[in-house]
């Protein structure tokens, strides 16, 4: 075992983990950052501009700039929101997940933290109950032990730490994910495909529960389609999507898939000494399944009750961080469940759906929303108009 002993060791790189041992090791801490290598999540890519301007995001990571976004009902009908509908001269930034994610580890590593790679295997206490965390090195065969007076555990929505230290992290609901990057298409933008856009098909062939998306990254696109129904055959459902555009003689870069979570966890921290952030803590936006902003924005907060704690000792501490974060957004992601649990549950419903995104005042509630992260409350009038035709369209689809 090292004799070192850290403030903090953050198991996942990804931009939870990642942003959470950067500020720690801003702070002055002394941290571990445990990552393993070559794991991509799946990811659409999209980020929105207060993430860029919260975490000084810099130009060259962003790939991609989408202007509009069109909505894909089972009918085929298309609605189109332009970003411009919301926030004029707005855009959604779009990343490639395995230049972007690595940036942020890279920024930790500037930032005073120690990066290693392996394979975080378990906690375990020594005499004074002090955390050792084990890993296996990156080819899975030795195995260290490092001492850690605080632990995040920002190691996916199948977290080993948050299974082996909080009640209930096996039983969040989850969509499972898979997309295909491919080499975008070169040429003019076409009615399948524009690398301005992202299109996001809301049918019940191409997903029964949930969505299916191209998304444009530039010279790449991610092509992927989401679904909580584990016999449903995502692969298959891609090569429909790919069909349809005309993208299947597009070369096939990577492809990636896993488990994404869509409800927090009840509780992120074990009381003692260890708390999760990301995936690990289940921050990502239900209906949508983003989850870029939400687990860097998590990530802050659990680095602040960390740093908070060391300084401490009270292990009460821990708690503010998921306090906080719900505080923030708590409403959001209640009102994307309801979305969800009501419209993602037929194509009659998803017709519907999609036929409401046609509405200006939604467009433009929902643009300035994504892009600020907050509930607009400036036009109450507006909410008031869009409410009363989001209960016409809601009886309707049961009736």
């Amino acid at each position: 075992m090292s004799d070192a002993t850290y403030d903090c060791v953050v198991v996942g790189g990804g931009p939870a983990g990642a942003t959470a041992a950067t500020d720690l090791a801003t702070a002055g801490r002394r941290v571990l950052l445990l990552d393993r290598a070559g794991r991509i999540k799946p990811c659409g890519g999209a980020i929105p501009p207060r993430l860029v301007r919260d975490f000084a995001i810099p130009d060259h990571l962003i790939v991609g700039r989408a202007t509009s976004a069109r909505m894909i009902a089972p009918s085929g009908r298309t609605v189109d929101m332009p970003v411009d509908q919301g926030v004029p001269g707005g855009f959604v930034g779009m990343v490639d997940r395995d230049a972007f994610d690595e940036w942020l580890r890279a920024r930790a590593a500037g930032a005073g933290a120690e990066r290693r790679t392996g394979t975080f295997d378990r906690i375990d206490r020594d005499a004074d109950g002090c955390a050792i965390v084990a890993y296996r090195d990156a080819r899975g065969g030795t195995e260290h032990r490092v001492r850690a007076r605080a632990v995040i555990g920002a190691d996916g929505a199948r977290s080993k730490i948050a299974r082996a230290t909080l009640k209930g992290a096996d039983r969040v609901p989850c969509v499972f994910a898979y997309h295909e990057i491919i080499r975008s298409p070169a040429g003019d933008p076409s009615e399948a495909f524009d690398q301005a856009r992202c299109d996001v098909f809301y049918q019940g062939e191409l997903s029964p529960d949930f969505y299916a998306w191209i998304f444009p990254h530039g010279d790449t696109a991610s092509i992927g389609v989401g679904s909580a129904n584990k016999g449903f055959a995502l692969r298959d459902a891609v090569a429909r999507v790919r069909d349809r555009a005309g993208l299947n003689a597009c070369e096939t870069i990577r492809s990636e898939g896993a488990p994404i979570p869509l409800r927090p966890l009840k509780r992120w921290d074990d009381g003692r000494d260890t708390i999760v952030a990301g995936d690990a803590a289940g921050v990502v936006a239900p209906a949508s399944g983003e989850g870029i902003y939400y687990a860097m924005a998590a990530a802050r907060d659990v680095a602040a009750s960390v740093d908070a704690f060391l300084a401490t000792g009270n292990p009460r501490a821990l708690r503010t961080a998921r306090k906080r974060f719900m505080r923030a957004h708590g409403r959001v992601f209640w009102i994307l469940g309801i979305m969800q649990y009501f419209w993602y549950k037929s194509d009659k419903r998803r017709e519907r759906f999609v036929a409401m995104c046609n509405d200006p005042g939604v467009q433009d509630l929902t643009w300035q929303a994504y892009m600020n992260k907050e509930l607009v409350r400036a036009r109450p009038m507006t909410h008031v108009g869009i409410f009363l035709k989001d209960m016409r369209h809601l009886l309707q689809s049961a009736a």
